[in-house]
C-alpha cells in the first residue's frame, strides 16, 4: 500500500506537514492544510503570486473549518488574504482536493478548474448522493470479500452534503493556461482517478503533481465512481508519460517537495513491477480471489500482515490487489473466470511483451 521510502524521507516525514508556508520558488508557496482523522496528515495546496492581480491556488483542500483557518493564517504570513484568490486549479475530484475549492468559490467568487475526465464521476455522485465508496464496494464483492464490503458500508451514516460537489467553472483538457506572463500546461494523468491532471510550469521547471506522483507513497487506484476497466494500466501509462517530459522539481499534494519527478517515477515503476511479481507468485497453482491473494501479501513499508490492517485499509488492499491481478490478465500472465459474481484468477505460463508505455500500485487512504 505504500512504497519504500526515499533516502531522505526520515528527515522530512513529519516536517512537511507542519502548518506553515514554505517558499519553493519566488512567488510559489507550499501550504500544508490539515485533514480530519487521516493517515496522510495534510494536503499541500500551492499559492502562486504574480500570475494575475490576485492569487492562483493549485488544489483547494478539504472543506473543514480547521483547513480554512490554516489557509487564511498561511496567506496572512505571506502578506495576502483569502479575498485575493482568483483561480483554483484542482488536480482531481477527491474530497481533500476539491471540496474547499467549491467552498471558497461560494465565499469569494473564485473560479474553480477541474479535469474534464472527472465529469462522469461527479455526475454519478450527484445521482447516487452518497459518500460511501460504491465502486470500491463492488470491487470487494467481485473479489469475494462480501463480509468486508458490509463492514465498510456500515462505516457510512448515509448523510450526504451535495453543496461541496458542485460542478467547476471550467472543465480542463490537455491545454495551456495563461495567467499574466506565466503559462501552466495541463496534462491529463488518468489512474488515481480518471480525470486526474497535473500542472507543469515549464519555465520554472515545476511539476504540481497532485496525487499522481507522491514522494513516499503511491496513490490508491480505482477509488472513485464509474472508473475505467483497467485503472492500474492507465496509471502506469500516465507514469511513463512523465518520463517523456523534461524533468522538473516535484511539488506533490502529500509529502515534501522533491528534486526530480523522473527519479521518483523510476522508483514507482520498479515498485509496481515488484508488486505484480508478488501478486502472480501468490496465485500459485490454483484459482484464487483477489481477497485471498491480498491476505498473503505484506502491506505498507513495514510489510504489515493483512490481518493487522484496519477495515478501511483492508478495503484499499483488496482493491489494489484486484487492480494488479487485472493487469496480469491484460498482460497474459494470468486468466480470470467469474462465477456467481466473484472473479477467480489463475497464473498462466505465457507472457505477453510489456508495452513501452506501460509497466504497475499501492496506496493512500483518501488522497
Amino acid at each position: 500500500m505504500t512504497t519504500p521510502t526515499t533516502r531522505d524521507s526520515r528527515l522530512d516525514r513529519g516536517r512537511w506537514a507542519r502548518p506553515e508556508p514554505e517558499t519553493v520558488r519566488p512567488g510559489v508557496h507550499r501550504i500544508p492544510l490539515p485533514l480530519p482523522e487521516d493517515g496522510l496528515r495534510a494536503v499541500n495546496v500551492y499559492a502562486l503570486e504574480g500570475l494575475t492581480e490576485g492569487l492562483v491556488l493549485i488544489d483547494g483542500g478539504w472543506s473543514i473549518p480547521e483547513s480554512r483557518t490554516a489557509l487564511e493564517d498561511a496567506l496572512a504570513r505571506l502578506g495576502h488574504d483569502l479575498g485575493e484568490i482568483d483561480h483554483i486549479l484542482v488536480t482531481h475530484i477527491h474530497r481533500d482536493h476539491y471540496t474547499q475549492a467549491v467552498e471558497l468559490r461560494r465565499l469569494l467568487g473564485s473560479r474553480v478548474h477541474l479535469g474534464a475526465g472527472e465529469r462522469h464521476g461527479l455526475e454519478l455522485l450527484g445521482e447516487l448522493r452518497t459518500d460511501a465508496p460504491i465502486g470500491s464496494l463492488e470491487t470487494l464483492r467481485r473479489a469475494g470479500a462480501h463480509e468486508l464490503a458490509e463492514r465498510v458500508a456500515a462505516m457510512y451514516d448515509g448523510a450526504f452534503d451535495a453543496s461541496v460537489w458542485e460542478a467547476p467553472d471550467r472543465w480542463l483538457d490537455a491545454e495551456e493556461l495563461r495567467f499574466g506572463q506565466t503559462r501552466l500546461t495541463v496534462i491529463p494523468t488518468p489512474g488515481h482517478t480518471q480525470g486526474h491532471v497535473v500542472y507543469l510550469d515549464r519555465a520554472r521547471g515545476l511539476m504540481f503533481s497532485g496525487d499522481h506522483v507522491l514522494p513516499h507513497i503511491t496513490p490508491s487506484i480505482g477509488f472513485e465512481l464509474g472508473g475505467p476497466a483497467l485503472p492500474l494500466g492507465d496509471y502506469l501509462d500516465s507514469l511513463h508519460l512523465m518520463t517523456t517530459l523534461a524533468d522538473a522539481r516535484l511539488l506533490p499534494a502529500h509529502g515534501p517537495v522533491g528534486d526530480s519527478v523522473h527519479a521518483r517515477v523510476g522508483e514507482l515503476l520498479a515498485h509496481h513491477d515488484d508488486r505484480l511479481a508478488e501478486a502472480r507468485a501468490a496465485l500459485g497453482d490454483r484459482a484464487r480471489t483477489a481477497y485471498e491473494v491480498a491476505g498473503d501479501l505484506g502491506w505498507t513499508r513495514r510489510r504489515v500482515p493483512f490481518s493487522d490492517l484496519g477495515t478501511f485499509d483492508r478495503m484499499l488492499a483488496v482493491n489494489e490487489t484486484a487492480a494488479h491481478l487485472d493487469v496480469l490478465v491484460d498482460r497474459g500472465r494470468a486468466r480470470s473466470a467469474r462465477t456467481d459474481g466473484v472473479d477467480r484468477y489463475t497464473a498462466t505460463a505465457g507472457r505477453r511483451p510489456t508495452s513501452t508505455t506501460t509497466s504497475t500500485t499501492a496506496r493512500t487512504p483518501t488522497g
